[in-house]
């Protein structure tokens, strides 16, 4: 009789990163990626090389804290192995959160039904210099209120192909935004966005329209123009890629899975 085959578990571990050093999450040629360091540490830890998927194929310079991912493996480890044996082969950049062992059926991308991100800037007239790559700069006064008005008429199922980039891979433009903000915290304009799904450098994009619109220089109107129009060229600037943030994936409460709060991600103080 032929051996039976080894039982595969599928493992679910949440990740938080420092984005500033890596060419990206996922794995290139050329550039270190966070991809590349968990695979590494975590397959030491599975004693065989393991292959991650993510929930959010985050950009060059773009951090996480609330990242998920999940592995297969036939290796008998607990919780407390991933995490423990898994940090310590980590650059201190990246770090496991949890790690718990969850059904086949559960997949970081494809399971997740909605993704928040934050983004964050710093409003003022001179660039910051600590924590500068964990913030975006505008050095022009921006209306905080005018931005968060102007913000909902985000919301809902749209075509987002005006803010979405040309490499982008997705087969459809069609999101739906649950729920935008945009607020301050003394000196930093925080924009909290909440969908099913991100086009690729879509709330960086969502960001390059509102930055006008608070300062000034447009009105909400223009964003109307924006969305109509269905043409990148029609839209704003790509805000800097340091201040974004994942900040939250919703899963299926069946999967059981930590939900951890959104962190309070604001370094500037008066």
């Amino acid at each position: 009789m032929p051996a039976a085959s080894p039982c595969v578990q599928r493992w679910a571990l949440g990740v938080e990163y420092d984005g500033s050093e890596f060419v990206g999450w996922q794995r290139q040629k050329d550039g270190r990626s966070v991809q590349d360091e968990l695979e590494r540490a975590l397959g030491f830890v599975a004693g065989h090389p393991v292959e991650l998927q993510c929930a959010g194929r985050t950009d060059a310079g773009v951090h996480a804290t609330a990242q998920v991912i999940h592995l297969d493996t036939t290796a008998r480890r607990e919780g407390r192995n991933w995490l423990l044996g898994g940090n310590a082969r980590l650059p201190a950049s990246i770090s496991l959160q949890w790690a718990q062992p969850v059904p086949t059926s559960f997949h970081a991308r494809f399971s997740a039904c909605g993704r928040r991100y934050r983004y964050l800037i710093a409003n003022q007239p001179m660039r910051p210099a600590i924590q500068a790559t964990g913030l975006a700069w505008w050095r022009y006064a921006l209306d905080a209120r005018r931005m968060h008005e102007a913000a909902q008429l985000f919301v809902g199922t749209h075509d987002f192909s005006s803010l979405r980039a040309a490499a982008c891979q997705a087969k459809s433009a069609i999101k739906t935004v649950h729920a935008i903000s945009v607020t301050r915290q003394e000196r930093c304009v925080i924009l909290d966005v909440h969908a099913n799904a991100f086009l690729h450098h879509m709330v960086r994009n969502i960001a390059g329209v509102l930055l006008p619109i608070g300062q000034g220089k447009r009105d909400a109107e223009w964003i109307h123009e924006v969305m109509e129009a269905r043409d990148r060229r029609a839209s704003g600037i790509t805000a800097p890629a340091g201040g974004l943030y994942l900040v939250g994936v919703d899963y299926d409460p069946g999967f059981g899975l930590p939900r951890a709060p959104v962190q309070d991600i604001v370094p500037l103080t008066p």
